[in-house]
C-alpha cells in the first residue's frame, strides 16, 4: 500500500480553481446556493480530485470561507419556521443529515447543502419529518 499525501496542491490555487468555475457557471459570489443549483456536482471535471486513497471519490465544494470557523449540530420538529435573518460576521455552510428544509420553494433533503455568504439574508421552514443538519460559519452563532 504507498503512503497517501493530501498536501500536493496550495490552497491558493485551490480558491482560484473555485472562482474560476464559479464564474464559468455564473454563480454569483453573494448569492446563497445550494446542492440543488449544482445538481451535476459528481459528474463536474472541474471539481473532482483525483489525490484521494484508493476506493475514495471526492469532489471540492464550489465555495471556501477566509478565516476561523465554528461547528455545530441542530435539530428540530416538523414544520418548525426559521425567520428571515442573516449571518453577517461570515459564511456559513449547512448540511441535511436526516429530515429536510424547505428554502426558496426547494426542499433540500439528506445530504444535501446550502453555502450562505456573509450576510445574506434567508429563511426557511422545516419539512414534515423535522430535520437534523451540521452547520458551520465564520462566526458564533451561539
Amino acid at each position: 500500500m504507498s503512503a497517501f499525501n493530501p498536501n500536493t496542491k496550495k490552497l491558493a490555487v485551490c480558491i482560484a480553481e473555485l472562482e474560476k468555475f464559479r464564474k464559468a457557471r455564473g454563480l454569483d459570489e453573494k448569492a446563497i446556493i445550494s446542492s440543488l443549483d449544482l445538481p451535476d456536482l459528481w459528474q463536474t471535471e472541474q471539481l473532482a480530485v483525483s489525490n484521494v486513497p484508493g476506493g475514495f471519490n471526492k469532489i471540492i465544494l464550489p465555495f471556501f470561507t477566509d478565516g476561523p470557523a465554528t461547528f455545530y449540530i441542530s435539530s428540530a420538529g416538523p414544520y418548525t419556521k426559521v425567520p428571515k435573518h442573516s449571518h453577517d460576521e461570515g459564511a456559513g455552510i449547512r448540511v441535511i443529515m436526516s429530515g429536510s428544509i424547505i428554502y426558496n420553494d426547494k426542499e433540500l433533503k439528506e445530504g444535501d447543502w446550502m453555502y450562505l455568504k456573509a450576510g445574506a439574508p434567508y429563511e426557511f421552514t422545516v419539512g414534515p419529518r423535522g430535520v437534523s443538519m451540521f452547520y458551520c460559519y465564520q462566526c458564533c452563532c451561539a
